[in-house]
């Protein structure tokens, strides 16, 4: 007598099923745990506000503390030239993370699951080895971002701040005994948090409106400056980031959405909107960080400020005010604690998805992030700040390098009519997707030329 699975167990497609046993509910725990309001007349917005969510806790990933150190050293050495690159990145992030949330609401799966469900066992190990290298990359920006914020606020060692960035476990834990909508709201106030930090200082800085459009649109230079390229790589591995890709194919599945045609396509609307809007948020802080450090450090003849402590310490001489410096380490905290929590979601979506292994999260957030405590420390103890600097900007450019081993499935998962059935990607998307991994992988391959060959 066959035994039926268990509730956070859902068979595979009929395609998929043979040979491969009963998949678990991407983040089981969670799953189908939001309600969704009726469709009818009069209630777009009840719906919209049911489906706000994830693409904040996505956003979060694309204004995290790998950014800060990117979108400073762009600014401060090029201007506002480098925010084409930031424009592009954020329109290539909103097709990918649309795909994202298409694939995990209409065939059930998140990124990792499709993964392994589709792809030869090595093949999976592979791809799930080089996410946990992205991970723990993003993890390494997180956790001395954290610390440069606490030692400009608190002026705790640099050392002794990485350290205690080991204390975000608690607050995961903590998060987790109030639900995925508490755990959303929480995101959104520090997002809040955030934005308000810069706009208060890019009034203070009165940036160039003139010059503003001006870097908004690209310049041949980007690709053939190799110091430029670097920075550009950066931003681009900063702001479409691999794990951002699993974390939204699952946490789009927390909604109680009708699971037939009708309802996905109810689904996958609104989460395209949700993820969009936030994505838009994303590029204003994006945008705001570079564009504060060009208008401060830049068109004051100060190229050479590349750290987050250097910019700190000098944004309140160049702008006159003293609580400019302040509200810049203020959103600097809260942007690490922000990526601390998606991260932790996502560490725990891939090792589920590609290895079907449950561990606790907090010990799965410990593991992760002790990964990155050691490099940090070791970093920070050899080499202060300078070398703390040099190390976030390196960790963007890993995430960068592993960007086609996640978005490559992605886009194929989500043009196969046989997955995806009528909610197939229409040429246009599929059309779009395929040139941003191609601009995605064309610049990685420039990258190492220029490095690893060219010398």
């Amino acid at each position: 007598m066959t035994t039926p699975p268990s509730a956070d167990v859902m068979a595979l497609p009929p395609d998929e099923a043979a040979g491969l046993s009963p998949r678990r509910l991407s983040l089981a725990e969670v799953n189908s745990s939001i309600a969704v309001p009726a469709s009818g007349a009069g209630r777009f917005w009840l719906k919209l506000g049911a489906f706000a969510g994830p693409g904040y806790l996505v956003a979060v990933g694309y204004m995290d503390p790998g950014n800060w150190a990117t979108d400073i050293a762009g600014g401060s050495a090029f201007g506002y030239t480098l925010l084409s690159v930031i424009l592009i990145s954020n329109m290539m992030a909103m097709v990918l993370q649309a795909l994202s949330a298409r694939l995990g609401i209409v065939s059930g799966m998140d990124l990792a699951q499709a993964c392994r469900a589709r792809y030869s066992r090595p093949v999976g190990l592979a791809l799930w080895g080089l996410c946990e290298l992205a991970i723990i990359a993003c993890d390494l920006a997180e956790v001395i971002g954290t610390a440069i914020a606490l030692q400009l606020l608190f002026g705790i060692p640099l050392v002794w701040g990485v350290i205690l960035t080991a204390a975000d476990v608690l607050l995961i834990l903590l998060l987790q005994q109030y639900g995925f909508r508490k755990l959303e709201a929480f995101i959104v106030a520090l997002l809040i948090i955030i934005a308000a930090c810069f706009a208060v200082n890019l009034a203070l800085a009165q940036p160039s409106l003139a010059a503003i459009a001006g870097g908004l649109i690209p310049t041949p230079e980007i690709v053939t400056n190799p110091a430029m390229l670097y920075i550009a790589i950066g931003i681009l591995g900063a702001t479409v980031m691999p794990h951002n890709l699993y974390l939204h194919s699952a946490i789009v599945q927390t909604r109680a959405y009708q699971r037939d045609d009708a309802g996905k396509k109810d689904a996958v609307r609104y989460a395209t909107i949700d993820s969009t809007v936030a994505l838009g948020l994303a590029l204003f802080i994006n945008a705001s960080i570079l564009i504060l450090a060009a208008a401060a450090f830049h068109e004051a003849g100060r190229t050479d400020v590349a750290e987050i402590g250097q910019a700190y310490e000098l944004l309140t001489p160049m702008l006159g005010v003293g609580i400019a410096s302040t509200l810049f380490a203020v959103a600097l905290l809260a942007s690490g604690q922000n990526s601390a929590v998606t991260a932790t979601l996502a560490g725990q979506i891939v090792m589920e998805g590609f290895l079907d292994i449950r561990l606790p999260p907090w010990l799965r957030r410990l593991v992760t992030r002790m990964l990155a405590i050691i490099p940090a420390v070791t970093v920070a103890s050899l080499y202060g700040s300078s070398g703390t600097a040099q190390l976030l900007v390196l960790s963007q450019v890993i995430l960068s390098l592993q960007l086609p081993f996640a978005v490559v499935p992605l886009v194929t998962f989500t043009s196969d009519r046989k997955l995806m059935g009528r909610f197939v990607s229409p040429f246009w998307l599929k059309t779009a997707a395929w040139v941003a991994s191609t601009v995605i992988i064309a610049l990685n391959l420039k990258l190492l030329w220029d490095f690893f060959i060219a010398g």
